[in-house]
């Protein structure tokens, strides 16, 4: 079964930067006939960071090659609806959670097969998203 890993922002700045071993683990489980991406939400707070960066031009180039290696899952209609669905749901329960890893979870949950992996322990609460943790 080929599952999809959708990384959660502060996994793909450490893909991006090549750091703790993460762009060779997304190297392994490709080739393992899986697919490694990030969504349109984390894709909007990866270019916000080079924005604001010292060096721009640099961490740029160096996001651009990052997401030549990636699959962009959109924030789709469907995604939308699973939004306002698990918003609700969040509130009831009385968890709140920042609206930008509910768009998250929002796709992941949309996709067939997709776990979220992160190093923010928020997402372990949202019901039916399998998640994986690699908080250090």
């Amino acid at each position: 079964m080929i599952r999809r890993y959708l990384l959660d922002t502060g996994i793909a700045q450490d893909f991006q930067d090549n750091r703790l071993g993460v762009r060779a683990r997304a190297k392994e489980v490709r080739l393992l006939g899986h697919r490694i991406g990030i969504c349109t939400p984390v894709l909007g707070e990866l270019w916000s960071g080079v924005e604001g960066s010292i060096q721009r031009d640099l961490n740029a180039q160096s996001l651009r090659h990052a997401l030549s290696l990636l699959s962009i899952w959109p924030y789709s209609a469907e995604a939308a609806a699973e939004y306002g669905r698990l918003f609700m749901e969040l509130r009831r329960s009385g968890r709140p959670m920042q609206q930008i890893d509910i768009q998250i979870a929002a796709i992941a949950r949309t996709l067939p097969d997709c776990t979220v992996v992160t190093k923010d322990s928020d997402l372990l609460a949202v019901p039916k998203l399998s998640v994986e943790n690699r908080a250090s």
